[in-house]
């Protein structure tokens, strides 16, 4: 489990798409990596919890959260070695950790809580809530999503992580994740050179 859950070393910048379910993560994370040329890691959950409900008709349960965390950092840790200077990553096991707090009453795996915090990004790009909720089958939240995006919100205010608001329309929210971008961009070249690297 340690192994599974942890973070494969890289010097590429980590970008994580965060925030409630519906809120164009995963759209924005398709198109950041097109503008910036690399891979983006997709969210394990979904295709899992899909694969779940296609077959027994079931939704997530506690049991779940370690298997979803294992795919996700294997899919993250397989794109990490082929991605140019960024890899966008749509969700991590922080994002995990706020749904088990939310859906199970505070309860998050060990595991799942020490690797959350434990693994390294360089930015958390947080999506709002101004867009419309699209019903599925594993979304299941459309009254609640103000408090979700709180949750979120609170998670990254409480940990002291690096973050940036993303809203507006979808030609807006892309603006506002390259202008962020770019701005970290500048900020590691500027400390890489100021290093001597």
């Amino acid at each position: 489990m340690e192994k599974t859950l942890k973070q494969t070393d890289s010097d590429c910048l980590k970008v994580v798409l965060f925030g409630p379910e519906s809120t164009g993560k995963s759209t924005l994370a398709a198109e950041l990596a097109v503008y910036y040329n690399t891979i983006w890691v997709k969210e394990y959950m979904r295709d899992y919890l899909q694969h779940k409900w296609n077959v027994e008709k079931a939704k997530c349960t506690y049991d779940d959260l370690l298997p979803i965390a294992e795919g996700q950092m294997q899919a993250e840790n397989q794109s990490v070695a082929v991605a140019n200077d960024i890899l966008i990553c749509d969700t991590n096991l922080l994002e995990l950790k706020v749904y088990a707090q939310v859906y199970y009453n505070g309860k998050v795996p060990d595991a799942i809580r020490k690797f959350a915090l434990q693994n390294k990004y360089d930015l958390y790009l947080l999506t709002d809530v101004d867009v419309p909720w699209v019903a599925d089958d594993l979304r299941d939240k459309p009254q609640e999503r103000q408090e979700m995006f709180e949750e979120f919100r609170n998670e990254l205010e409480t940990q002291n992580l690096p973050y940036v608001l993303i809203n507006g329309d979808r030609v807006t929210r892309l603006n506002r994740a390259i202008k962020a971008i770019h701005k970290l961009i500048k900020a590691y070249n500027s400390e890489n050179n100021r290093q001597g690297h």
